[in-house]
C-alpha cells in the first residue's frame, strides 16, 4: 500500500462537562508512531472496509448530508468507523442496546457488548486533509459527542487498546499546554466557539491541505432547514 496515498479516517471529540468545567478525551500516541509520533490526540483512525457492514443507528438529516458532500463514503460507513476507534482506543462505547447477526472482523468485542453504534449521538464537527510532505495523509472527519452519550463508565479506560497512552480528561483551559498537532489545536479553538451555540452552526470547516489560496472550505453553508 502507498502510505502516501490520501486514506480516509475518522475521529471523535467526546466532551464532558460542557457547561461547568469542559474537558475532552484525549491520549498520547508512541514516539515511535508514524503518524504524529508523541502527540496529544483524540481516539480515531482509519476507515476499515468492515465498518461498510455494520449495523449503524445513523446520523441525523443534516450531519448525514454534510457528510456526504465531497465523499465517496456513506455516513454510517464514517460513523461506524469513528466509534469503532473510540471503542478500541479508549474502550469506551457510544451505542444502544441491540443483538448483532455475524458481526464482521474487527467488530466481534464491541458486538458483544450488547449494543449497536449510535450514530444519532454524533455531530459531524470538522473535517481536514493531512498536509502534502507527511509520512502519512488522511482524510479525516472529526466528530462531536457529550460523555453522558456513552453507555459505559467515563473513567474506565481497562478495555482500552494499548495505541494511546496516559488516557484522560484533558481541561479545554489546560489543553494548549500539551503536545498537540496544529490541525488539533484548530479544532480545539472550533469547539471553544461550539460549546456557546445551543444550535448546530451553519457549516462545517473543511482544511483541503491541496491549494495554498484555498486552505478552508465550508460544508453545507446553505441556510438550516
Amino acid at each position: 500500500m502507498d502510505k502516501t496515498q490520501i486514506r480516509d479516517a475518522a475521529t471523535i471529540i467526546v466532551l464532558r462537562d460542557a457547561n461547568t468545567n469542559p474537558s475532552v478525551l484525549m491520549g498520547q500516541r508512541g514516539r515511535d508512531a508514524a503518524f504524529m509520533p508523541g502527540k496529544f490526540v483524540f481516539p480515531g483512525g482509519a476507515v476499515d472496509d468492515n465498518d461498510a457492514h455494520v449495523p449503524v443507528i445513523p446520523a441525523d438529516e443534516l450531519n448525514s448530508a454534510r457528510l456526504t458532500e465531497e465523499s465517496s463514503l456513506s455516513p454510517d460507513t464514517l460513523i461506524a468507523a469513528a466509534i469503532r476507534e473510540l471503542w478500541e482506543e479508549t474502550g469506551q462505547i457510544i451505542g444502544t442496546p441491540g443483538a448483532w447477526t455475524h458481526p464482521p472482523r474487527g467488530w466481534r468485542g464491541f458486538a458483544r457488548t450488547g449494543n449497536k453504534p449510535n450514530g444519532a449521538a454524533l455531530e459531524f464537527f470538522f473535517r481536514a486533509v493531512t498536509p502534502k510532505g507527511r509520512p502519512r495523509r488522511f482524510d479525516a472527519r472529526f466528530f462531536l459527542t457529550h460523555a453522558t452519550n456513552l453507555v459505559t463508565d467515563p473513567d474506565d479506560f481497562t478495555n482500552a487498546e494499548d495505541e494511546l497512552a496516559y488516557l484522560q480528561w484533558v481541561p479545554l483551559a489546560d489543553a494548549r499546554s500539551f503536545d498537540l498537532p496544529f490541525i488539533t489545536e484548530v479544532v480545539l479553538a472550533e469547539l471553544v466557539t461550539r460549546i456557546k451555540r445551543e444550535d448546530p452552526p451553519s457549516s462545517v470547516p473543511f482544511f483541503r491541505n491541496d491549494d495554498e489560496a484555498h486552505l478552508i472550505a465550508r460544508l453545507g453553508g446553505g441556510p438550516l432547514l
